[in-house]
């Protein structure tokens, strides 16, 4: 009798630990996206700028910091190549003024997969430079803003929350109301899993005053102002994050979306040194971008990861992280990273390929080769990419030349439509900022 008791017994131990098992078994985590403008290697302390970034240098020592991520090197292009997870040459959005090339009926971004597998959306901060508005595409939630660049109402006080028309205050800063709304967004849904995409408004030009700024600061000093405004904001979130006893089932990701701009690039240097090239250019300084992910008790702390990765692999990432499934009868270019941030090795990428209006190189962990056929040695990289003669007599660069044209001979670029605003807008926005900076 004693014998069938303890094999009863037995069994019910077994099954109460089987449920408990399934109960603890983690709920998909929340995924929240920092998306920052115009921000590159040079702009971040840990990757080696000489700013004060404590914020986001606590995400990279808490969490893994990917050293090798490629963007399109301007905003609308990569914007839409992160949300799509497809190249340009695929979507049509070469430029900054070919945003009308994608469209909901021709392209799925990433809400629309995540809202598939459960998850809350919202999209908080910049749309420009790609067709109608985050609502159209799948978000849930979004406050919105017209252009890039936006911190006060003497720029332009008007802002759309779902949809309804709102009007900044006077001497209210827009970063300020964005994180309200997200930190409310966060509330409202802490209970639920979450994707938060947050294209910031930093460091976007014009570069103004932010509500730490002292009176009769310099260019030099507010464009400082401005990217430690930019890490004080991250603070917030994680502070949020702490506060609402969620950070141990949120996934933070941090990049920007190429490389810095010319009124920031003499200075954004990276362990005291310029790099090669900027925002706008097929160089280093154009793609090359801040990538950190912090996952508290999954990623592991202070790893620095050498993989090659680009942004039409956040896609992927997100929607394996998410238990989402990808989109059917849709050509993606995304390869998730996902086990890496979990401190797997995963399948990483033997090469990236970046593309704009017209021009394209793809790159492996040595080489990098242009449409035009030039080949470079990235060894001194990214301070200096060295031009390979064709008739250089370099076997082994010879060989990385052919396997690298093969890979572009796959990847057909888009030929180049009217060239970006991108320089004038530069020049606008100096303009402004003296204006308004008076």
């Amino acid at each position: 009798m004693k014998s069938i008791l303890s094999k009863i017994l037995a069994t019910l131990v077994l099954a109460a630990l089987g449920a408990t098992t399934l109960c603890a078994a983690p709920a998909k985590p929340n995924i929240i996206l920092i998306l920052t403008d115009d921000v590159g290697l040079g702009n971040i302390h840990c990757t080696g700028g000489p700013y004060k970034t404590p914020n986001i240098d606590a995400l990279a020592a808490g969490g893994m910091r990917f050293e090798y991520c490629y963007a399109t090197p301007l905003c609308g292009p990569s914007r839409c190549q992160l949300l799509t997870g497809r190249y340009p040459f695929r979507t049509g959005l070469i430029n900054n003024n070919s945003h009308n090339a994608v469209a909901p009926d021709r392209e799925v971004m990433i809400p629309t997969v995540m809202k598939k597998a459960g998850y809350i959306t919202a999209s908080v901060g910049k749309w420009g430079q790609v067709s109608l508005g985050p609502g159209e595409w799948g978000f849930d939630e979004y406050l919105v803003f017209p252009g890039s660049g936006r911190y006060w109402s003497t720029q332009n006080p008007n802002y759309r929350v779902n949809g309804a028309q709102k009007t900044l205050p006077e001497g209210k800063y827009l970063p300020d109301v964005m994180h309200e709304f997200v930190a409310d967004f966060i509330d409202r849904h802490k209970d639920k899993p979450f994707f938060l995409y947050y294209p910031m408004s930093h460091i976007h030009g014009p570069i103004l005053r932010t509500p730490d700024s002292k009176a009769g600061a310099d260019a030099d000093q507010l464009y400082t102002d401005n990217v430690e405004y930019m890490d004080k904001l991250v603070g917030k979130l994680m502070a949020e994050l702490d506060r609402q006893k969620i950070r141990e089932k949120t996934l933070v990701i941090f990049t920007g979306d190429n490389g810095t701009a010319r009124f920031g690039v003499d200075a954004a240097t990276v362990n005291g040194k310029p790099i090669s090239g900027q925002k706008n250019t097929m160089l280093e300084g154009g793609s090359r971008e801040p990538l950190i992910a912090n996952w508290p008790g999954t990623t592991p702390a202070g790893k620095v990861n050498r993989d090659l990765t680009d942004f039409s692999d956040f896609f992927a990432t997100v929607a394996e992280i998410g238990g989402a499934k990808l989109p059917e009868g849709v050509k993606l270019d995304s390869r998730s990273f996902a086990a890496q941030i979990k401190g797997e090795k995963g399948t990483p990428r033997e090469w990236v390929y970046v593309e704009l209006n017209g021009r394209s190189y793809v790159r492996d962990s040595r080489y990098k080769l242009t449409n035009q056929g030039e080949l470079y040695d990235l060894s001194e990289a990214p301070f200096r990419e060295l031009l390979i003669a064709k008739d250089s007599g370099n076997s082994g660069a010879e060989s990385a030349r052919k396997g690298l044209q093969a890979i572009l001979n796959e990847h057909p670029t888009a030929a180049g439509k009217a060239q970006d605003v991108a320089t004038k807008a530069e020049k606008k926005a100096k303009r402004q900022a003296k204006r308004l900076n008076k």
